[in-house]
């Protein structure tokens, strides 16, 4: 029934590049049409890494790699998709948005997940 009425009702979060020990969780609820535009602009942000569309009961719907994601090595990017499910951030952004506490948020990503510095002489 909801299918024929409603239509979407997304929550699309979007791991922004900020510095290579940082990234930020942006987060936004998005309803109808407008919920397939945040998708796209998600999708082409270009310090965008990764994104995801999640529904109402936190389900995962789909996401991949953004237009940022050669910024970050590809064995990071690969363990972010795997982790960004389960992560605290990511997880306190949807309970936010889907009990409408507000319709955008934006924290950074608490994870252990970042590439390791390098050091001066180290290869």
């Amino acid at each position: 029934m909801f299918g024929l009425f409603g239509g979407k009702d997304w929550n699309i979060i979007a791991v922004i590049f900020e510095r290579r020990d940082l990234y930020q969780i942006s987060g936004q609820r998005v309803k109808g049409g407008g919920a397939v535009k945040a998708r796209d602009a998600a999708k082409g942000h270009s310090r965008a890494i990764f994104w995801a569309v999640f529904d109402q009961n936190g389900t995962y719907k789909e996401g991949g790699e953004a237009a940022g994601s050669i910024q970050v090595p590809n064995d990071v990017l690969k363990k972010l998709e795997r982790d960004l499910r389960t992560n605290r951030t990511v997880q306190e952004i949807l309970k936010a948005l889907e009990t409408k506490q507000t319709d955008k948020m934006a924290k950074p990503l608490a994870w252990n997940g970042y590439p390791p510095r390098q050091m001066h002489g180290t290869n």
